[in-house]
Parts: C-alpha cells; sequence; structure tokens
C-alpha cells in the first residue's frame, strides 16, 4: 500500500537508513555493471561520498559487499577499485553462464505452463521491439536494450523450479552483461534471428534445439565481445 508522505507507519532512522543504504548499493552496482564505473577506475571514498550522498562507512561497508561479488577489488590499505576485465575471465563467467542456463532452460521447457508461455511472449515483445529499433540505427537506449535481453532470458528459464538457480544465473548473467556494455555494440540480425529461434523453441518445446541456438547465441557474444578489442587478454586479477 502507498501512504501520502504524513501518513503511515513512521520507520525508525535505522530502517530509514537501511533503505537509503540498499539504495547506493543498487546505484553502485548498476554503474559498475553498466560501465559507468570502469574496469581498474579507483573508487576513492570522499569522491563517492559526493557522487551518492552516503557516508564514509556506509560506503566502506557497500563495497566490501561488492568485493564479495567480485564487482569491485578491495586492496588493503590502497583502497578500493573496480574489478578488472579480461578474456579469461569473460570465457569463464560464459562457460558457467551456459551450466546454469541449459539446465535451467531444459526444466523450464519441460514444466512451463500457460502463463510461463505467456511470459516469454512478453519478454520477447519487448526485446523485439528495441531490437528492431537498434536496427533502424536508434542505438541511444543501450540500458534498456540489455535489460529486455536480460528480462527475456530470465523468462525463458523462470518456469525451472529452482529460485536458487534462478538466482544464480542472475548473478552470473549481470557479469556477463558488464562484458558487453563494455563492448558498446551488438551482432545486428545475428542476435535478432537468435532470439527469434530462441523463442520459437521454447514454444515448440524443443529443448535440445534451444539448448543448441543458446550455445551459438553465447559464444557469438564472447566471440563479438573479444574482436572488440577493448578487452585485454589478461590482468592482475580475476572478477
Amino acid at each position: 500500500m502507498v501512504y501520502p508522505a504524513d501518513q503511515g507507519p513512521k520507520m525508525s532512522s535505522a530502517g530509514t537508513n537501511q533503505r537509503a543504504g540498499d539504495r547506493t548499493y543498487r546505484t553502485l552496482r548498476s554503474d559498475i555493471l553498466m560501465g559507468r564505473l570502469l574496469p581498474g577506475q579507483k573508487l576513492r571514498l570522499d569522491e563517492l561520498r559526493k557522487s551518492y550522498g552516503a557516508s564514509v562507512s556506509t560506503l566502506r561497508e557497500l563495497l566490501s559487499r561488492l568485493s564479495s561479488e567480485r564487482l569491485v577489488l578491495a586492496e588493503g590499505q590502497k583502497g578500493f577499485e573496480v574489478a578488472p576485465v579480461s578474456i579469461s575471465d569473460l570465457r569463464e563467467i560464459a562457460e558457467l553462464r551456459m551450466l546454469l542456463e541449459v539446465n535451467a532452460l531444459k526444466d523450464s521447457i519441460a514444466n512451463g505452463d500457460l502463463e510461463w508461455e505467456s511470459r516469454v511472449l512478453a519478454s520477447h515483445h519487448k526485446l523485439a521491439a528495441i531490437e528492431a529499433k537498434r536496427l533502424a540505427g536508434d542505438k541511444d537506449d543501450t540500458e534498456s536494450w540489455k535489460r529486455y535481453d536480460w528480462q527475456f532470458h530470465q523468462a525463458l528459464i523462470s518456469a525451472c523450479g529452482s529460485k536458487r538457480l534462478m538466482d544464480a544465473h542472475a548473478a552470473v548473467f549481470d557479469k556477463y552483461l558488464r562484458y558487453q556494455m563494455l563492448a558498446l555494440s551488438d551482432r545486428g540480425e545475428i542476435a535478432v534471428r537468435e532470439h527469434e529461434q530462441l523463442l520459437a523453441c521454447a514454444l515448440n518445446r524443443d529443448a535440445d534445439a534451444a539448448v543448441q541456438v543458446l550455445r551459438k547465441h553465447v559464444a557469438g557474444g564472447v566471440a563479438h565481445a573479444i574482436a572488440n578489442g577493448t578487452i585485454p587478454p589478461d590482468n592482475r586479477g580475476c572478477t
């Protein structure tokens, strides 16, 4: 229920601070995934305090949390920086994504009902609409495009029957997304056709064909990101 500003239950200062911290965490995390904070960028607490409006102690806690997700590196007395990227790390993330997504996709196709089909169709409709804009030359709204891409792949596996599996997949997909955002380009009609094929395979309940398309889709995305030339072949750590 939505309350007017002066009504409803009053939150404690601790609850208010927690909500503010959660908002800052989501914003920081999104800025890393979307490439607004670049790999290797130093995360100086004073600068972050001004940018995000959070206390230094809150920011330390949030950066430690992001470090546990391997999106930030904590360097002892040197502070924090955005986790670096590398081709080897991208390939490892892609392999883990496939391990999770293939199993989830098979189960989802086997178990999916009419509601699942509706979710898949609706998510693909949004993705196809923004892909059509991009093919026509309108590539300004990159973040919406990747959000709809994520929603489509999540919808495909949403009937797998395991929330833990979906959560694990979402965490890995986020790291894969960061590499896509760094590449700053897409595979155009090839990726569009692969999404259409995934939709058809899912609705036809052809799990084997869907897995083949998915493997080609992810392998093509990795090759495209590497060919773009923005990802170094190695680094001093891994995300």
